[in-house]
């Protein structure tokens, strides 16, 4: 019974920069409970990669190419995903940039641009165009990757910051508004992890070190660290919940 509720067997899940780091890690986790697995970013080999491991692996995967910061992209995608399947049961809008680390009051008007286009504009549109199709077919989940820098803005990383405290209020406007329709709609907020995104951070050894000053647990995340929660999101176990904001970021918003 307990395993059942984290099944995926026959949902069709859209997850956006999956590629690599955490989206790939939430694909390989959602193909594994059961699920077909769109696997989506700017680049279609890496995607591909990423589907043929989940196939050898006896998972369903395909790939299918978007930049969530072009709306005709956003449009192409979801034409794709009508003609091949005809709903959509699951999105994780994990996709995200983060172009520009430095004084807040020197961000360029084309950096600031890029950023909220991506991880406003990008995530907005693309939980529109889920959120209608799941009330269509008795409801879905939206997952938001976020940010804990949403909550406690990153130095140096102001613009990248509000778009993500952006995410989060976007998270909770969605599912006010679609919770009647059936469609769920909850942030995972991520603590400092060693992906591609974040190595700056993690590879740099002074910065490192300031920031593990202030996770309890002393270590930075695993990619895959990620990926349980947004399975329960996703699933069954979270039935009952829209609107939640979760951290796992190590005790990091704790202190």
């Amino acid at each position: 019974m307990t395993t059942e509720l984290f099944d995926l067997t026959g949902k069709i899940a859209l997850v956006t920069g999956a590629s690599r780091g955490i989206g790939a890690e939430i694909a390989r986790l959602f193909a594994a409970q059961g699920a077909h697995v769109i696997v989506s970013s700017r680049k279609l080999e890496d995607c591909q990669t990423v589907v043929d491991g989940i196939v050898a692996e006896g998972g369903k995967a395909e790939a299918i190419a978007c930049h969530i910061g072009e709306m005709a992209q956003i449009e192409a995608l979801y034409a794709a995903i009508d003609a091949a399947h005809g709903r959509l049961d699951i999105l994780v809008n994990n996709a995200a940039t983060n172009p520009y680390f430095g004084p807040i009051t020197d961000t360029d008007p084309a950096i600031f641009q890029k950023t909220v286009d991506v991880n406003i504009r990008g995530y907005f549109y693309m939980s529109t165009h889920a959120a209608k199709r799941m009330a269509k077919n008795s409801g879905g989940s939206i997952v938001n990757v976020a940010s804990v820098n949403g909550v406690v803005p990153g130095f140096q990383q102001g613009i990248y910051s509000i778009t993500k405290a952006a995410v989060i209020s976007m998270t909770k406007a969605f599912a006010v508004e679609c919770a009647e329709a059936g469609v769920r709609c909850n942030a995972l907020l991520p603590g400092l992890t060693d992906t591609k995104f974040a190595s700056v951070l993690v590879n740099t050894p002074a910065i490192l070190k300031q920031a593990m000053a202030h996770v309890p647990m002393r270590r930075v995340a695993q990619p895959s660290e990620m990926a349980g929660a947004a399975l329960y999101f996703a699933s069954a176990a979270s039935s009952y919940t829209t609107g939640a904001v979760l951290n796992v970021d190590g005790g990091y918003l704790s202190v």
